[in-house]
Order: C-alpha cells, then structure tokens, then sequence
C-alpha cells in the first residue's frame, strides 16, 4: 500500500550526517504508519538579511538558496533508498530550526530530527533545537541518537501519569510495527513530599511499598496488553533513578519512549528531569511524547 494520506511524518534535515540518520528513521516510521514523509529544511539566512543567490560568475545553483535546495535533495533520495512506497515532499521554510518544526509539529503524527546539527559540540550538550522541540512540540518528537538497531525491545517509562498512558499507547504501537517485544520499567525511590507541609512517615514497609509500585506498573500496561496482544511484555520494577534506569535500558533497545513530563513537574513550562536525563544520555532513539492529539487528515 502506498503512503500517501494522513497527517505526515515531519523531519528536519541540516546538510549534516546526523540528519540524514533522521531521515532514515523518518521513513521507516513514515512506512510503518503508512503516512507521507515531510522533510524540512529551515532557511535562517533570509533574517539575517545576508544574499542568498549565486556570487557573480558562479554557477546558478550556487549561493545559500542553492545549498539548501542540494540539502533537500540529499534527503529527499535518502528516504526514496530506505521507503521506496512512501510519498515523499520537501520543503525550504524560512525561519528558524525550532520555529519551523514546532509549526510544522501542529499538523504531523511525528516529527523526527537528530539529536544535534552542523556546528554541534558532539560530547558537550544536546542540540537546542532537539530539547527545544522535544518540550513544546504538539506531536510526539523521536529524537534519533545512539545506534540504531533492527532488534531489541521497545523500552518505556512508567510512572502512573496520565502523559505516562500516552507514552505507553505510543510505545506499544511502535512494538506492533516493529514486531518487538515492550519492556515498561518503573524506578521507585521513597515516597517525596507532594507540597508544604505534606508530612512522610519516619518508617515504611517496603515489602508494602515495593507491592504498591508493582501494581502501579501492571496497570499501567495492563489495557494496552488487551488491544495489542501480539507483543509481548515484560515488566521491570528498579529501586533507584528513573532517569539511570531508562539509560540503562537504552543499551540494548532499539527505541526508547518517555513522557515529556512525568508527575510533580511544572504543566508545560520544561522537560520534566527524567525525560531530559534520557534525552541527552540515552544509548539508543528516544521518543518524547508531550501530548498525542488528534491532527487534521488523521
């Protein structure tokens, strides 16, 4: 069947290598949902009030213009090398990076980018772009980082939010296209202060506590298990940092998948810390999921 009906799958591409990855992992997510593939380029040059056409003498695809176009180009044979049966378009927008694809993310079932771009400091921080859009974006964003893998699980953290069933829904759905098996893991630590002058017991029974935790986690899988029965799961209760635990997972995981927020954190002003955590240290793709909606042409 090809895929060339409902919201698209949106990447933004750069010139670099990194983006290219996120290409590739574009199209197949564009193949496994049997949506088209929207890749972006974001033209800055125009505010900066700098040329944009070819010097004198040089040839006429020359200038900014002329790069970003050869960018598009790149990118745009990439995807018809990975997904040859998903309609591909491409797009240069003027704007900047994050502008552009948070626009683009009011109309997308996914938007995909690299997890830095040309003039990154590789080792030093994420890209702003990709914590940017990770934070705001009003469509799930996978953050393509780490090795990429053909196996390996789905892993998914659980944390008993309602944003937490949404990247549970999201995660199962991306197991049942991969044909992989899920791992939903929840970390717990001792119960925290909910506001001033909430007042914790001194003593707790951890056998009571650890049960509570586990049957937060099998709840939370629970009803997604009924509706996608071919993928098997497997449920990881950890004692420690949710945000080490996700880390750990993501060595052998070929897709990650977070809430942008988990409980006691602040409505939409941030990444919660967890989700951030993973976002810059994870070993393998990472999607944040912030809120799935329903977008035009679904």
């Amino acid at each position: 069947m090809t895929s060339n009906s409902g919201a698209p799958v949106v990447v933004g591409v750069d010139g670099s290598e990194i983006a290219l990855h996120a290409v590739r992992a574009a199209a197949r997510e564009a193949a496994y949902r049997r949506r088209p593939l929207r890749i972006v380029h974001a033209f800055i040059w125009p505010l900066m009030g700098v040329p944009l056409g070819p010097a004198p003498g040089a040839p006429v695809d020359g200038g900014l213009r002329g790069q970003a176009e050869r960018y598009l180009a790149e990118a745009l044979t990439e995807a018809g090398k990975v997904a040859p049966e998903v309609v591909v378009t491409g797009v240069v927008i003027d704007g900047t990076a994050s502008a552009v694809l948070l626009a683009e993310a009011r109309d997308a079932a996914l938007v995909v980018l690299g997890n830095r771009g040309l003039g990154g400091f590789a080792e030093l921080f994420l890209g702003s772009v990709a914590v940017q859009v990770s934070a705001h974006a009003d469509s799930p964003v996978l953050v393509v980082r780490g090795a990429s893998r053909a196996d390996g699980p789905v892993v998914v953290g659980v944390d008993g939010s309602q944003l937490c069933q949404e990247a549970v829904r999201f995660a199962f759905e991306e197991a049942a296209w991969r044909g992989s098996e899920l791992v939903a893991v929840h970390a717990w630590l001792y119960p925290t202060p909910a506001g001033p002058g909430d007042v914790l017991p001194l003593v707790y029974d951890l056998d009571a506590f650890r049960d509570e935790e586990e049957r937060l986690l099998a709840e939370a899988v629970a009803g997604w298990s009924e509706r996608y029965p071919e993928v098997p799961v497997r449920r990881r209760l950890v004692r420690g940092s949710p945000g080490r635990a996700l880390v750990a997972e993501s060595r052998t995981a070929q897709l990650v998948v977070v809430g942008a927020r988990g409980r006691g954190t602040l409505g939409g002003l941030l990444l919660g810390s967890v989700s951030h955590a993973v976002l810059h240290h994870a070993h393998a793709p990472l999607a944040v999921v912030r809120k799935l909606r329903t977008v035009v042409g679904a």
